[in-house]
């Protein structure tokens, strides 16, 4: 069995490498970590030779330690219960929450970069933001019609073992608490059963306007600085104006950092619709980059400038210095764009009293401006297209068929895991190689062997791959589009309803 003894000493070294305890800090650090273990004694090196370089990240010494765990009989074989010990463990080397509060406010200080590179190395070191697990992401680029698309194969969440799967079948819910995963009560909740372990979670209030928001970062990263923005009470997604004025104050305060919002109602909207939240970070998403079709000004708002966007979605993109303009010029083509109807684009605002149009918005600071991207969404349904006229039709849905969230709509797809093996036997098919190509992408394969040499696809399949790949990601988003690309009258025949 694994030397317990050494792997805590090292798990200790690491931490105050990391600087998230001090060297005054080990011995506590060891017998809280021991208790965890239910250690009774521990080999305390008594010289220098016995302090072993450490070459093993945290990460690694974790999934050593939770080995010896379960060899030990400590906890079960069983995906929650590894996780909660690991959460656990790294707990013992975080400070409290007023503690981290105090220093990202000293850091911020400084500068807010400053402050929030403090608290993402603190989230990733103390293993919140499951780094090893988000590196096996295979992520690319591509060029497409629009500019480089990013395309990432979501490799980074573990599956269930049939003994979780068994337990969370049999568990009977009996609590609430915390009423879901963004709510600010998961801060150093231990987990349970089918609900995830974050001892080693910390938020940090955000005061925005009136309103106290809370910041964090997302345990599986999808791009750098992943963030989100959880409101403090738990409420359902809604945009209007209260929004673009948070949104514009968040990149007021955090200038370095985009801030979106996932739109506020089903198929259009994103996972978690239950809870207020924003994703924000530091990174330049494709839809950042593209040119504009043509700019256009709008009644009543002569400090800002408007633009529709090449992109294979429905942006109109508003800048101006005047924050309080920008936000009543931004509500106003929200309240005109969920009551109009254009039958000739197929575009119903309402069926049945239910209601189809919304905005997923995003904000930035751009030089010396203020800019919000407002995508304009439907998320109707009709017999030939039950998951949405808007969504991505039944052609693409062998590549993305989940909705088209936030982080999609500015040009980053995240695709499902099974596409990494997929994706592999439609190599081997291109090679005329024995596969086990999966059904659904038979049609799609056929037509890329049609499109290219034998000579290309012995040499580049890879990347001949890889781009077809982005042009379906391309089409899912065309599809989402309620004007597209081909029709921009039906585009400009809005832009003169928002003139009359």
């Amino acid at each position: 069995m694994t030397n317990i003894d050494t792997l805590i000493n090292k798990l200790i070294q690491q931490a105050v490498q990391k600087n998230l305890i001090e060297q005054l800090d080990t011995v506590y650090a060891r017998n809280q970590i021991m208790a965890l273990l239910k250690l009774e004694s521990y080999h305390i090196p008594c010289n220098k030779d016995e302090q072993l370089t450490v070459n093993e990240t945290i990460p690694d010494l974790l999934e050593q330690l939770i080995a010896w765990a379960v060899e030990a009989q400590i906890i079960e074989n069983v995906f929650d219960d590894k996780e909660i010990l690991t959460a656990n463990i790294m707990n013992c080397f975080l400070d409290k929450p007023s503690t981290i509060h105090d220093t990202f406010y000293k850091k911020y200080a400084e500068s807010p970069q400053a402050a929030t590179d403090y608290f993402y190395q603190l989230s990733k070191h103390s293993n919140y933001i499951q780094v090893k697990r988000t590196q096996k992401n295979v992520h690319f680029t591509t060029q497409s019609t629009y500019g480089e698309i990013e395309i990432t194969i979501n490799l980074s969440k573990p599956e269930k073992d049939p003994e979780q799967i068994k337990r969370e079948r049999e568990w009977k819910h009996t609590t609430s608490y915390p009423k879901c995963v963004l709510c600010r009560e998961n801060e150093g909740y231990v987990g349970r059963t089918g609900y995830p372990a974050r001892a080693n979670h910390r938020v940090i209030p955000i005061p925005l306007l009136d309103e106290v928001w809370y910041l964090q970062y997302s345990p599986y990263v999808y791009y750098n600085e992943h963030s989100i923005l959880l409101s403090e009470e738990h409420y359902e997604m809604k945009i209007d104006q209260h929004t673009f004025a948070r949104l514009l104050a968040f990149v007021e305060r955090f200038p370095h950092y985009f801030i979106g919002s996932n739109a506020d109602l089903p198929i259009v909207g994103g996972s978690i619709l239950s809870h207020d939240h924003y994703q924000a970070g530091r990174h330049t998403f494709p839809m950042s980059h593209t040119q504009s079709i043509c700019s256009f000004s709008i009644k009543g708002f002569s400090q800002v400038e408007a633009a529709i966007l090449k992109w294979p979605l429905s942006v109109i993109r508003l800048q101006s210095r005047q924050k309080n303009e920008l936000i009543s010029c931004a509500a106003y083509v929200l309240d005109v764009w969920k009551s109009y109807t254009d039958e000739a684009a197929e575009i119903i605002s309402v069926t049945n009293d239910i209601p189809h149009n919304t905005i997923t918005p995003i904000a930035r600071w751009r030089g010396n401006v203020y800019e919000l991207d407002l995508v304009l969404r439907n998320n109707r349904t009709i017999e030939e297209h039950p998951t949405g006229i808007f969504h991505p039709h039944k052609d693409v849905q062998h590549i993305k068929k989940e909705n088209i969230g936030l982080i999609e709509v500015m040009g980053l797809a995240v695709l499902p895991a099974r596409l990494e093996t997929e994706l592999g036997e439609l190599k081997r098919f291109l090679y005329n190689q024995p596969n086990k190509l999966a059904g659904y992408h038979s049609d799609w394969a056929h037509e890329i062997k049609r499109a290219y040499s034998n000579a290309e696809l012995e040499l580049h399949a890879e990347t001949i791959i890889q781009a077809e790949v982005g042009k379906k990601f391309i089409r899912a988003l065309e599809d989402a589009g309620v004007f597209k690309q081909t029709g921009i009258q039906a585009f400009k025949r809005f832009i003169n309803e928002l003139n009359q």
